[in-house]
């Protein structure tokens, strides 16, 4: 007979009952004071954060498990945060942005990403795609692109990443020809989330000689001749959107897609990689604080040697770090976000120790809840793996946590 398993309500709540995780995100519970993500916000920025927690237990976590096992892109559901102003954050107003600022951006990708991490995770690169078109756009270009991408009516993709250029993302070799009103792609991305099911496509080629200066941005739009995509990814995690390469061959763009001037494309990229970087961490953040919340209920719940797990030192000493390294890792991405949205000379390297310190620790902090559950944490029944599972590869993309390394050090020898 197989043993009966603790059924804590957190982990019933990220598996079946929207209202029971409702409650323990929002706090009916008691989110302890310590932890608590709201401490230190606006009101308006509590009202945000509430919106945002209230749509990841109702909408989100309910159904977190079916879209990794099944690898739904839940399309309708991201509509529905749209609706209330999630696809377009940090866009201007007047294309259908809401124009909150990097703070406000940063808690709510935060509290969706309890619900689910990789959904949010692709919400927040769709954003960063919407905000390079409103700031780098034209007005025509804004205004073809933006209302329908904040709407999530459409979605996009962010194409920088090749085959051979990861982390030395100045040497990619995707070209764009001038001929004319057009360009002539060719060439292909790699690790592209959305690819092949979004319709936009954000993408950073050369079009002039080696080195980031060559590089130019143009926006594609699905269904431009030439323009294909290689098999759906099978990967460990971020399930919840598919990531396929983007092939480019001999594929027309109007000279009218391009962002900006021909050579500006690298420091587009860049520029919105220091908001991806806050993003991302930002996602980690809201994992990280879900894990806790469930190993806190598994450790209160569980008992072992004839006594609940949550009266063992050891593990209470445990629970106290995770707690301890979430408010540090929040406390850091909200710092960066206010200097990124301030415009401050050392907004990129602290975008950068952000992205580094924040996935570094709140991957061990969902490691360590996983470990708390014993083998139970290892079963697909709990949310805690899929927390650890999706939260690990952001250790890896929008720059990975050695190149951060390498921002830093080099702001602080050159300084």
């Amino acid at each position: 007979r197989e043993p009966e398993r603790p059924r804590t309500a957190m982990a019933m709540a990220w598996r079946a009952a929207p209202r029971a995780a409702a409650r323990l995100l929002l706090g009916r519970r008691g989110i302890a004071s310590c932890i608590d993500p709201s401490t230190g916000l606006t009101e308006d920025q509590k009202e945000f954060q509430k919106v945002a927690l209230d749509f990841a237990a109702k909408e989100m976590a309910p159904y977190m498990a079916e879209w990794d096992e099944k690898e739904i892109f839940p399309v309708e559901t991201m509509r529905k945060a749209a609706q209330l102003g999630f696809g377009g954050i940090y866009v201007k107003p007047d294309v259908g942005g809401s124009g909150l600022s990097r703070l406000d951006t940063s808690i709510i990708f935060e509290a969706l990403s309890t619900g689910c991490t990789s959904t949010t995770a692709y919400m927040s690169i769709h954003n960063m795609c919407v905000w390079m078109i409103d700031t780098f756009g034209n007005e025509e270009q804004r205004r073809r692109f933006c209302p329908s991408l904040c709407s999530m009516e459409k979605f996009a993709s962010y194409c920088l990443t090749e085959p051979g250029s990861g982390s030395d993302a100045a040497s990619l070799l995707t070209s764009a020809q001038r001929k004319g009103d057009t360009y002539v792609l060719n060439g292909s991305k790699a690790f592209i989330s959305g690819g092949g099911d979004t319709d936009v496509y954000v993408v950073m080629c050369r079009t002039g000689g080696p080195g980031p200066k060559g590089i130019s941005c143009l926006v594609l739009e699905k269904g431009m001749p030439g323009l294909s995509f290689g098999k759906k990814e099978k990967k460990v995690g971020w399930n919840s959107q598919p990531t396929r390469a983007v092939i480019f061959e001999d594929c027309v763009v109007p000279v009218g897609n391009r962002l900006g001037a021909e050579g500006q494309g690298f420091s587009i990229a860049m520029q919105g990689l220091n908001g991806g970087r806050i993003n991302i961490a930002s996602c980690s953040l809201g994992a990280a604080h879900a894990s806790v919340l469930l190993a806190q209920e598994h450790l209160t719940v569980r008992k072992q040697f004839g006594e609940p797990l949550a009266n063992n030192q050891y593990l209470q000493f445990r629970l106290a770090e995770m707690a301890t390294r979430l408010v540090a890792a929040r406390l850091m991405v909200r710092h960066a976000a206010r200097a990124l949205q301030d415009g401050r000379e050392d907004a990129a390297v602290l975008c950068s120790m952000a992205k580094l310190f924040a996935t570094d620790e709140c991957f061990g902090i969902c490691n360590q809840a996983l470990q708390m559950h014993g083998g139970y944490g290892y079963l697909k029944d709990y949310a805690v793996q899929q927390f650890v599972r999706d939260i690990r590869v952001h250790q890896i993309l929008e720059g990975t946590n050695e190149v951060m390394r390498m921002i830093v050090a080099r702001n602080l020898l050159q300084g």
